[in-house]
C-alpha cells in the first residue's frame, strides 16, 4: 500500500513539475538586424536548450520561473539574457579577440572575427561533438569531423601505439602547430619509426588535454609560419578551453565495448572503454575573471585482432588496440588586477600508461627459450608518459597598445618497458621484464606582443608585432643492462641479446642536446574599404644550429556582396629538423616478411653516419597557396571552397633500410653487428595540391531543427624528387624507395568526405553520420601493392534530456561494422591482417553516455 502511494506522489510531482513549463521564445540578430541562423539557446546551468530557425526565431520549454538564458553562434560573442515574459530579442556583437575574450587563429587582428578571416578556419564546438558522438579522445573527434585532419591508432608501432600521431592536409605530424590558448604546445619526445601514418616524424600529442576541458578547437587550414613560427607548414590547431564566469559544473560519465564479429562465429566484445570527467568554472571577482578545473580519468582495453583467416598462417598471436590507462587534470584561468590587467594561468598534467602487443616469438623460435616459455611468448612492450605545461602571462592595455607577456613551459617524458619478454643470451635464468631506457623533450618560451587597431585610418588597420625567445632540450637515456646486452660468450653460437619485443637503448645511444631559438614578427591588417581587406606577415627566426629564415605571408579577402566573399593567401614556410630527429639513435627488432631482423637507426652526425655518407639534416622550406571564397545562398545555406598548393623542400623522411650485404655499404654493416641500417635525411621534395569543401544547411521544421553538413577533403600528394650523396649518391630508388614513399603518401587518403545531420525536437535529439574514406595504397615486403580500397562508416547517436540538468546519449560507432581490405598479414608492416590506414580496424563500437551540468 505505501509502495503505491508513493508510486501515486511521484506520478503528481512529475505531473506538476510538467505543468509548472512555460514556453519561451523569441529572436536572434545581429548588430545590423539580420536573424543569426543556428545559434544556440540554452538555459543556463542545464542542458535544456534550441537552435534558432531560418528567420533567427526560437522557442524553448522551460520549468524555472526567470531562467538565464545563454546565446551562443560561432563568430559573435556571447550573450546572456533574463527571461521574464513576453517575447525575448536578443543582438549579437562579432566575437573579437580584445583583452578577456577568445582568440581566432588566422588573424592578429582584435576585430576580426572567424567569418571574415581572409584564411579558411574550422570552428569545432567540443561540447556540441562530445555530446553527440562516440569518440572520447581528441584525435578520434578529430578524425571523424575534420577532413583535412588524419589520425587513427597504430598497432604493433613502438611507440606510437601510445601516442596517436595525426596530420592535416596529409602533411606530417610535426608540420602542424598546435597551440593551447594561442600558446604554443611542446610537441611529444616520440619519433614514429613505424606504422602507415608519421613514420620518420615527430608531433605534438593531442591526447594529453582531455576533451572536457576544451571549449572549441580552431584549425586554421593554410600555411602560417610567418603568423605563429616554423612548424606551421600545413596549418594552425589552436585548442582554445573552457572558461566560466559563473559557478557551474558538468560531469559526465561514458562506456563502450567494441564488436569484434569480423569473422562467422559467436560475436564478442573488446576494448572496453571507460570514461568518466568532472569541470568545474566559477567566477573571480567583478571583472570577468574565472578558474576552470577539469578532472579527467580514461581506461581503454586491448582489442583483438589477430585470428582472421590468412593464406600462409598468423604471423602474430595477438594484434590489436593497445591497453591505456590516462589521466589528466586542467586549468584554465584568469585573475584581473584592473580594468586594464589581468594575469591569466593555465596549463595541465597528464599521466599515462600502456601496454602494447609486440611480435610472436613461437616455441621453435631461435629467440625463444622454451624452459621459460615452453609455447612460445608474446612481449607486451609498455609506456609510462608523464606530460606537463604551464603558461602564465599578463595582459595590458596601454597607450591605445593591448600587450602580452607570457612563459610557457612543457614537458613529454617516455619511458619503455617490456614484460611477458626474456633476454635470450641469459637462457633460462633471464628475467621477463625490463627497463628499457626512454627519452624527454622539453620547451620553454617567453614571448611579448602588442596589438592596435586604428578604426580611423580607412575602414580599418590592425597593427601587431612580437618577440619570442624560445629553448628546447632533448634527451635519450639508457635502460637497464639486461635490456640491450649480449651476454653469450661462445663465438661458434649465434644467441639474440636484450630484451624481446623491445631492445632497450643502450649506453652509446644516450644524449643530451639542445638548442635556441629566436623570433620576431610584424603583422599587418588594413581594410581598404568594407569589401576588400589586405594582410600581411613577415617573421625572422634564428635557431642556434640551423641558422637564419626570413618568411612572410600575403592575403587578401574581397567581399563581391552581400551573399559571396572571395579569399587569397600566399606564403613562405620554414621547419627545422627536431632535435628528436637530430640525434635518435637505436638498434630495434624490425620483422620483414615475419623473419626478425636487427636494424640499426643511426644518429645523424655519428660517425656510421659520416662514413656512409649521410649528410646533416638541414631545415625543410616551403611555399603554399590558397584560394577560395565562402557562399550563404539563401537564408540557412552557405558554402565554403578553398583549393591549396603546398610544396615542401627538402623534406625530412626516414629512409630505406639498407642489408648487409648492400654492395657499397654492406661491409660497414657487417663490422657493425646489424643487419639492416637506415636514417634520418633531407631526402625527398613534396608537392601537395588539395580542395576543402564545407556545405551548411540549417532547416526549421515546425518546433524542430535539421541541421546538415558536407565537408570534404581531396587531396593529392606527389614526391618530385629525391635526393641522394655521398656513397649512396645515384640510388635513390634505394634511398627512398616505392615502400617508404608509399608511407608518406598515405599520412591520409585522396579524399574524405563527411556528410552529417543533426535533428532536434524538444528533449530528444538524433545525429546520423557518414564518413567516407578513400583508398589508400602501401607496398607489400615483396614489392607488390597492397590497396586498401575507400570505405564508408556510419555514426548514430540519440539523445534525450531526461532532466534541465541530466543528458542521456546512445548509439554506435561504425554501425555498419566496415573493416579495411585484408591482406596476408606476414606481408604487412605491423604483422596484422591491414595497416593502420583509414578509419581504424575495430569494427562497430557501442557507447552510452551520461552528462549532467549544474
Amino acid at each position: 500500500m505505501r509502495k503505491n502511494i508513493a508510486v501515486v506522489a511521484l506520478c503528481l510531482v512529475s505531473a506538476t513539475a510538467w505543468g509548472q513549463s512555460q514556453t519561451l521564445s523569441g529572436r536572434v540578430v545581429d548588430a545590423a538586424g539580420r536573424p543569426v541562423i543556428g545559434a544556440t539557446v540554452v538555459e543556463k546551468g542545464t542542458n535544456n536548450g534550441t537552435a534558432t530557425d531560418n528567420a533567427g526565431r526560437f522557442t524553448l520549454s522551460s520549468r524555472t520561473s526567470s531562467p538565464r538564458l545563454v546565446v551562443t553562434s560561432i563568430g559573435f560573442a556571447a550573450q546572456e539574457v533574463t527571461a521574464e515574459g513576453g517575447e525575448i530579442s536578443v543582438s549579437l556583437a562579432e566575437a573579437t579577440t580584445s583583452l578577456g575574450t577568445v582568440q581566432v587563429v588566422g588573424s592578429r587582428s582584435q576585430n576580426r572575427s572567424v567569418t571574415d578571416s581572409p584564411s579558411p578556419v574550422d570552428i569545432i564546438d567540443l561540447r556540441e561533438v562530445t555530446t553527440k558522438t562516440g569518440q572520447l579522445d581528441v584525435n578520434q573527434l578529430l578524425q571523424f569531423v575534420a577532413p583535412s585532419f588524419n589520425s587513427n591508432r597504430q598497432t604493433g608501432s613502438d611507440g606510437a601505439d601510445h601516442v596517436d600521431p595525426a596530420t592535416l592536409r596529409g602533411l606530417g605530424p610535426d608540420q602542424t602547430l598546435v597551440l593551447v590558448n594561442g600558446k604554443r604546445q611542446h610537441q611529444s619526445a616520440l619519433v614514429n619509426l613505424f606504422g602507415s601514418r608519421g613514420r620518420g616524424n615527430t608531433g605534438t600529442d593531442l591526447n594529453v588535454i582531455p576533451a572536457a576541458s576544451i571549449a572549441r578547437i580552431e584549425i586554421l587550414r593554410d600555411g602560417a609560419a610567418a603568423q605563429y613560427g616554423s612548424d606551421a607548414i600545413a596549418g594552425v590547431i589552436n585548442i582554445v578551453l573552457k572558461s566560466s564566469q559563473e559557478e557551474e559544473i558538468t560531469t559526465s560519465i561514458n562506456y563502450g565495448a567494441y564488436e569484434a564479429s569480423y569473422r562467422n562465429d559467436d560475436k564478442k566484445y573488446d576494448g572496453e572503454n571507460l570514461n568518466a570527467n568532472i569541470n568545474y568554472g566559477i567566477g573571480v571577482g567583478t571583472k570577468g575573471g574565472f578558474v576552470n578545473v577539469t578532472l579527467d580519468y580514461n581506461q581503454r582495453e586491448h582489442t583483438q585482432r589477430a585470428n582472421v583467416p590468412a593464406s600462409d598462417g598468423l604471423a602474430r598471436r595477438e594484434y590489436g588496440d593497445p591497453q591505456v590507462n590516462n589521466a589528466s587534470v586542467y586549468l584554465n584561468s584568469k585573475f584581473p588586477l584592473s580594468d586594464n590587467a589581468l594575469v591569466y594561468v593555465f596549463g595541465g598534467y597528464n599521466k599515462r600508461k600502456g601496454d602494447a602487443y609486440a611480435w610472436t616469438r613461437f616455441a621453435d623460435d631461435d629467440r625463444n627459450v622454451p624452459a621459460i616459455y615452453p609455447n612460445g611468448f608474446d612481449p607486451i612492450i609498455t609506456s609510462d608518459i608523464d606530460d606537463g605545461s604551464a603558461v602564465v602571462g599578463v595582459q595590458a592595455k596601454a597607450g591605445g597598445w593591448d600587450f602580452d607577456l607570457s612563459n610557457n613551459f612543457g614537458s613529454n617524458r617516455f619511458e619503455y618497458g617490456v614484460r611477458n619478454s626474456l633476454n635470450a643470451s641469459l637462457g633460462a635464468s633471464s628475467p621477463t621484464s625490463f627497463d628499457a631506457g626512454g627519452f624527454q623533450l622539453q620547451q620553454n618560451v617567453i614571448g611579448l606582443s602588442a596589438t592596435r587597431n586604428y578604426t580611423t585610418v580607412l575602414s580599418g588597420l590592425n597593427l601587431a608585432f612580437g618577440v619570442e625567445g624560445r629553448r628546447e632540450w632533448y634527451r635519450l637515456f639508457a635502460g637497464e643492462k639486461a635490456s640491450y646486452f649480449n651476454y653469450n660468450t661462445d663465438p661458434d653460437v649465434e644467441v639474440t641479446g636484450g630484451s624481446q619485443g623491445f631492445p632497450g637503448f643502450q649506453p652509446g645511444d644516450a644524449i643530451e642536446a639542445e638548442r635556441d631559438n629566436f623570433g620576431a614578427y610584424a603583422d599587418a591588417e588594413l581594410s581598404v574599404s568594407q569589401q576588400w581587406l589586405v594582410a600581411a606577415a613577415l617573421r625572422f627566426e634564428r635557431y642556434s644550429d640551423f641558422g637564419s629564415t626570413l618568411n612572410y605571408k600575403l592575403a587578401t579577402r574581397y567581399n563581391l556582396n552581400e551573399f559571396v566573399t572571395l579569399r587569397g593567401t600566399f606564403s613562405t614556410g620554414f621547419r627545422a629538423p627536431s632535435l628528436a630527429q637530430i640525434n635518435f639513435n637505436s638498434t630495434f627488432t624490425n620483422f620483414i616478411q615475419g623473419e626478425p631482423v636487427e636494424v640499426l637507426l643511426a644518429r645523424n652526425n655519428s660517425a656510421v653516419t659520416q662514413k656512409l655518407g649521410i649528410p646533416s639534416l638541414k631545415q625543410e622550406r616551403s611555399v603554399s597557396a590558397n584560394v577560395g571564397l565562402t557562399s550563404r545562398l539563401g537564408s540557412g545555406f552557405s558554402v565554403t571552397l578553398d583549393g591549396y598548393y603546398i610544396k615542401v623542400k627538402d623534406r625530412v623522411v626516414l629512409t630505406s633500410q639498407f642489408a648487409d650485404d648492400d654492395p657499397v655499404i654492406g661491409p660497414d654493416l657487417v663490422a657493425l653487428r646489424v643487419g639492416q641500417a637506415q636514417f634520418f635525411a633531407n631526402a625527398a621534395d613534396t608537392r601537395s595540391l588539395g580542395l576543402d569543401v564545407v556545405l551548411s544547411h540549417s532547416l526549421g521544421l515546425g518546433k524542430s531543427r535539421l541541421n546538415s553538413t558536407l565537408a570534404a577533403n581531396v587531396n593529392n600528394l606527389k614526391i618530385d624528387r629525391v635526393r641522394t650523396s655521398g656513397r649512396l649518391a645515384g640510388r635513390e630508388e634505394e634511398f627512398f624507395g616505392k615502400r617508404e614513399q608509399a608511407f608518406v603518401k598515405a599520412s591520409a587518403p585522396q579524399s574524405k568526405v563527411n556528410l552529417t545531420f543533426d535533428y532536434t525536437v524538444g528533449r530528444f535529439g538524433a545525429l546520423l553520420r557518414f564518413v567516407r574514406f578513400d583508398k589508400v595504397q602501401l607496398i607489400d615486403w615483396d614489392g607488390a601493392p597492397m590497396n586498401y580500397e575507400a570505405r564508408i562508416t556510419t555514426d548514430l547517436t540519440l539523445s534525450y534530456a531526461l532532466t534541465n540538468h541530466l543528458q542521456l546519449s546512445v548509439g554506435s560507432s561504425n554501425l555498419g561494422n566496415v573493416y579495411p581490405t585484408m591482406f596476408n598479414p606476414q606481408l604487412t608492416e605491423t604483422g596484422g591482417a591491414w595497416d593502420p590506414v583509414q578509419m581504424g580496424a575495430n569494427g562497430r563500437f557501442y557507447f552510452a553516455k551520461l552528462q549532467a551540468r549544474f
